[in-house]
């Protein structure tokens, strides 16, 4: 099994039940068992400003299948809580599952690039991910924590005690 790091989006349709739900439905995911999960954290948006905060996490996963196969599983749990795909970046939605880190794969296809791109420089994914790998090492060979120094948590939120328990 291979330990796949994602994070979690939503700041349409009651946020804390969108991830709850996408927690619910990574730990039903077949070939697959979730290991862990952080706080959830609110944050400001990136891109249009006239939008709703966005309620971040982190999930960890292990998991058996290959990462277009979990994309695609990622992607069904988007649409069944009721993600519209827009051109617009950053901007409103239901709920974004991204893959931040796949093992140690770097990952460069159309569809799929890991480790995420500027995973580097967003708060709201740091934080909640060196909250379950505090030691963790990305592919490049940077340290986590060299990350988060450079990241200030400006902007966050930690909101203990909503996040689903594995």
């Amino acid at each position: 099994m291979e330990r796949v790091y994602i994070g979690l989006g939503s700041n349409l349709a009651d946020p804390v039940r969108q991830l709850r739900g996408a927690l619910n439905a990574l730990a039903e995911l077949s070939d697959s068992r979730l290991s862990a999960v952080s706080s959830f954290y609110a944050s400001d948006p990136l891109g249009p400003p006239d939008q709703p905060r966005y309620m971040n996490a982190v999930a960890c996963l292990e998991t058996t299948l290959e990462p277009l196969q979990l994309l695609d599983a990622l992607q069904a749990i988007e649409q069944s809580q009721g993600r519209v795909r827009k051109d617009e970046r950053w901007g409103p939605r239901t709920l974004d599952l991204d893959i931040l880190l796949f093992g140690k794969r770097r990952i460069d296809e159309p569809r799929l690039q890991v480790p995420h791109y500027h995973m580097h420089a967003r708060a709201f994914v740091l934080y909640p991910l060196a909250e379950i790998a505090a030691g963790l090492v990305l592919p490049d060979g940077r340290p986590l924590q060299a990350l988060l120094e450079a990241c200030p948590f400006e902007g966050l939120e930690r909101l203990p005690g909503l996040a689903v328990t594995p």
